[in-house]
């Protein structure tokens, strides 16, 4: 049986304090395998965004556990709790958090310089890893000489080029026309055909559905609805 690159178990959290204390997630069951691309949507306020931050190891749970590559994430203590996000897991945002000052090259280099690899073979791997989302002749353009989809592509190849096992993108193409929103979701797809490594994407885009092997609904905190997608089956996954 292969195990999940990524569980959530019975995850509750809450968010604030005292009257303002909101319970954000309410019993979450979720995983995802290498191998596939999943998209997690639902309505502004249902959950989606913390789902994504716990599962990124950003948050923790109030109650379950998180289960990265079979290791329990729940209860690390912070610096065992950033050396498992620093190993596995890369993240895309909506607003590419690129450093205006660096090129391309290095805004991609950077994953690697805080995991203490600065020789020249690293500089050979952010190169590497711009070839895959198609930027291998803007290695050294600052952001502001890219577009946009250009500018989340390095976002991308900044997030895969230390090769982890999960890819989480919150909203990769909400701020990208449809062409673009397009091509970043075919990269995103090409990735997800690694078998050693889960994409999850949360979206509002309805362009982006036929990319999904699977697509899970959160509505108030609690998973809804969970289904393969059109290209690969009607088979139902909680």
């Amino acid at each position: 049986m292969t195990i999940p690159v990524l569980e959530a178990i019975d995850v509750v959290k809450f968010l604030g304090t005292g009257a303002g204390r909101v319970e954000a997630l309410k019993g979450v069951n979720l995983s995802l395998s290498g191998g596939e691309l999943v998209l997690l949507m639902g309505p502004s306020g249902s959950g989606k965004t913390t789902l994504l931050s716990v599962l990124g190891c950003i948050l923790s749970p109030t109650e379950g556990s998180v289960r990265v590559r079979g290791h329990d994430a729940t209860g690390l203590p912070p610096e065992a709790l950033s050396r498992l996000r620093r190993d596995h897991i890369g993240f895309v945002f909506q607003s590419y958090h690129l450093f205006p000052a660096l090129t391309a090259i290095d805004n991609v280099w950077l994953a690697l310089d805080v995991r203490r690899e600065r020789s020249r073979r690293a500089i050979a791997r952010a190169r590497d890893a711009l070839a895959i989302v198609g930027l291998s002749r803007k290695v050294n353009s600052f952001p502001l000489q890219l577009s946009s989809g250009e500018q989340q592509r390095v976002a991308i190849a900044r997030a895969i080029v230390a090769n982890p096992s999960i890819v989480l993108a919150d909203e990769p193409t909400a701020a990208l026309d449809s062409d673009n929103g397009y091509a970043i979701m075919s990269i995103l797809a090409e990735i997800a055909k690694n078998l050693g490594r889960g994409v999850l994407v949360v979206t509002h885009d309805p362009r982006i559905l036929p990319f999904a092997n699977r697509i899970v609904r959160i509505e108030d905190g609690r998973i809804v609805d969970g289904q393969r997608s059109a290209r690969t089956g009607s088979l139902l996954a909680g």
